[in-house]
């Protein structure tokens, strides 16, 4: 049986994440206040299939929080998934730091582990957090946001 290689973190491609959601982030975020939600209907085929929100719970000089979650016809039968997102304003960088109540991931796991994390869980997460924001942009709707219409 062949020996598996060590997983190394991919910091250059967790960076370039991270710096691609802040930008993703903001351009949905813009001139909203602390306490305020933004919810971004998304359509497929022409019909309404969830919303997308993000709540700016904190603001201060270098960095905002921020909550994600999205609400949709599954509901009833699935939980809604949620993260919790870090913005640093200074490095123009923003990161999960929370998700469905796990918080503080590592950048590399051994596997397998108890809590079942991937051994490139935070890459995943914010890969993830790209994905969800991408589509926002790409096939949501906002009344407030006009390049989203």
């Amino acid at each position: 049986m062949p020996t598996r290689n060590a997983y190394v973190t991919d910091l250059k491609g967790l960076q370039g994440e991270c710096s691609a959601n802040y930008l993703r982030l903001v351009r949905l975020m813009s001139e909203v206040e602390p306490g305020e939600t933004r919810e971004v209907e998304l359509i497929s085929n022409g019909r309404r299939v969830g919303e997308l929100c993000l709540k700016l719970q904190e603001r201060a000089p270098y960095t905002s929080i921020i909550r994600v979650s999205q609400r949709g016809i599954l509901d009833e039968y699935l939980e809604t998934p949620r993260m919790r997102v870090h913005l640093y304003h200074d490095v123009r960088m923003a990161e999960v730091t929370d998700f469905q109540r796990q918080r503080h991931f590592h950048g590399r796991y051994r596997y397998p582990n108890a809590q079942m994390h991937q051994p490139d869980e935070k890459l995943q997460l914010n890969r993830f957090l790209g994905e969800w924001l991408e589509h926002g942009l790409a096939h949501g709707h906002s009344l407030d946001l006009p390049e989203l219409r």
